[in-house]
């Protein structure tokens, strides 16, 4: 019996250091895993400590490097833009006169032509036989006047007699002229030298009076007609010298002169139309192109920056001056006035000076106050003077 009690006394003992053991390793794990303890090896990122630096890193981007331009004096010229339609010198659509068959055709579409030649021959048949008539019938008349006038000449013929067979004949002839007039409209020839265009005209085609057959250009001089308000009249003259673009040939000019104004204003529109002529010996401009005309008024020195440098929102625009602030570069947002834009450079009229710094383009990058790098420059480090030279961004003060 007592054997027995000391084995279930060992027995609970046991169990008792084994719960002690266990509650001890338990509390022993919490500091490790608490605010203040070690981290643990093998852990994964998700530790507050890793994801606070993590953090950190991301937020520090350097400053956005850019292009820098300077504002300087540039030469503008004022002019007066308009726009016109591209003409020939002489331009037609040749038609025929009456309903006919189309006998030949004699031309090739985009052939230079001379002035006279024959382009296209219609069906003559009934004419040709009209004038066999009326020569037949003219020459009747002409042997019975002559016979006549033999025979007043004798005496034996009155002077109304031969009146009438004088009258006669020269009916006749008339006949004739009109007989061969009649044959002349079935022959369509050009009227002036020029470049016919496209046709689908073929022998056998049946052409109605006014239909067009070809149209005929004379290009070696393109004409150009386009409207000057009355209140710039003083600026134009004919022979003054212009120039003129089209879209077909980006950044070409072309020389011309303003050879005809009309001498009238229109009542409407306040407006006098002009004409100016532009050499075109390789026909490069066509018939119908849209043309941009400049009249040159005059020149002018004025400060300017390039196109991409100015950024429009609605009515205002403005640049990105590059200036210091302390030790860093950053771009500080101006507005500014503007004028005239030729050439990729606009003029600016207020808001920044010679020799100022701007932000030159990726103006959608760039926030005011923002710090920057002007290309080729290192972190915080200030931009040229002002009144540098192009070779002065090499020596750059240390950050």
């Amino acid at each position: 019996m007592l054997r027995r009690h000391f084995f279930l006394a060992g027995a609970i003992l046991v169990l008792i250091i084994m719960v002690v053991v266990g509650a001890a390793k338990i509390l022993g794990g919490k500091p490790s895993s608490g605010p203040g303890g070690p981290p643990q090896a093998g852990a994964g990122g998700a530790r507050p400590g890793g994801g606070m630096g993590g953090g950190m890193g991301g937020r520090g981007g350097g400053p956005t490097q850019v292009d820098v331009t300077v504002v300087q004096p540039r030469t503008f010229v004022d002019t007066i833009d308009v726009l016109g339609v591209a003409k020939g010198k002489q331009s037609v659509t040749l038609s025929a006169a009456t309903t006919q068959l189309v006998d030949r055709v004699l031309f090739t579409p985009g052939q230079a032509v001379r002035q006279g030649q024959v382009l296209v021959e219609l069906k003559t048949t009934e004419q040709d036989a009209g004038i066999a008539q009326s020569q037949a019938r003219a020459l009747q008349a002409q042997r019975a006047y002559e016979r006549w006038k033999t025979l007043a000449d004798k005496g034996f013929a009155s002077k109304s007699a031969l009146d009438q067979y004088e009258a006669a004949w020269i009916s006749a002839k008339a006949d004739v002229a009109a007989a061969q007039a009649r044959q002349g409209d079935r022959v369509i020839r050009a009227p002036f030298s020029g470049v016919v265009g496209l046709s689908d005209i073929a022998p056998g085609a049946l052409i109605n009076p006014g239909a067009a057959i070809v149209t005929l250009d004379s290009i070696d001089t393109i004409r150009v007609d386009f409207q000057i308000p009355d209140r710039m009249l003083a600026a134009v003259r004919e022979g003054q010298a212009l120039t003129a673009s089209v879209d077909a040939y980006p950044g070409e000019k072309i020389s011309g002169r303003i050879a005809k104004l009309d001498t009238r204003i229109d009542e409407r529109t306040r407006a006098l139309t002009a004409r100016a002529e532009f050499a075109n010996p390789d026909h490069r401009i066509k018939p119908g192109m849209m043309m941009r005309v400049a009249i040159a008024q005059g020149v002018r020195q004025a400060l300017a920056a390039p196109e991409t440098a100015l950024s429009v929102q609605g009515d205002n625009a403005f640049v990105f001056a590059i200036g210091q602030r302390g030790e860093r570069t950053v771009a500080e947002q101006r507005p500014v006035l503007t004028g005239v834009r030729q050439d990729g450079f606009v003029e600016i009229k207020d808001g920044v000076a010679a020799g100022d710094k701007l932000v030159a383009d990726g103006l959608n990058k760039v926030q005011p106050g923002a710090p920057i790098r002007p290309a080729g420059g290192r972190p915080g480090s200030k931009p040229p003077m002002a009144g540098a030279g192009a070779g002065a961004g090499g020596a750059r003060p240390a950050a």
